[in-house]
């Protein structure tokens, strides 16, 4: 079993970008929840179909690395490696938009908000779809990410619910 670092001692929840991205780093025991919306509607149009096509569950390790920002006044951004392996990279700006890379080269570029209550929404628009994510934590090493897809028309796509526990090394003694 490979350990982490703690979290970095902070105000919990974080209260900049910044605080948030680092906040982010560590090695996670993910939940995932997956549903196609699309398939759900479809499966209840034709009731026949298998009632569990349209979701699926899976579990796995992810790592997320912050990356330190490359000029001051800038909050930094996230690698993050998902179960399934190839590495994503989201770079913040100060402005509110972020922009994003992903293994086969598709870009994607987007909005964040970070909301009083301490989660941090993105919104980002890819192949005409827009995808909303929430992230929060309600422990230190408890963290949650919902997402919905929407298609150009607006309809529902893909939604997913996560549940992460970081990993933490023991203390010695």
């Amino acid at each position: 079993m490979t350990s982490a670092t703690e979290p970095p001692a902070a105000p919990f929840p974080p209260e900049t970008i910044a605080a948030f991205l680092a906040f982010c780093a560590g090695d996670w025991l993910s939940l995932r929840s997956c549903f196609s919306l699309d398939e759900a509607a479809e499966a209840a149009r034709e009731a026949e179909a298998d009632e569990a096509s349209w979701h699926s569950s899976e579990r796995g390790e992810l790592t997320v690395t912050y990356l330190a920002p490359e000029q001051g006044g800038e909050p930094g951004g996230l690698e993050i490696t998902p179960p399934g392996g190839g590495r994503h990279r989201l770079l913040f700006r100060p402005d509110g938009g972020f922009q994003g890379s992903a293994p086969d080269g598709a870009a994607s570029t987007g909005h964040w908000q970070l909301w009083p209550d301490g989660s941090l929404e993105l919104t980002s628009e890819r192949a005409g779809a827009s995808v909303r994510e929430r992230i929060w934590f309600t422990k230190a090493n408890l963290r949650l990410r919902s997402s919905v897809e929407h298609h150009p028309d607006g309809r529902p796509g893909r939604a997913s619910f996560s549940s992460e526990i970081r990993r933490v090394s023991r203390p010695a003694g």
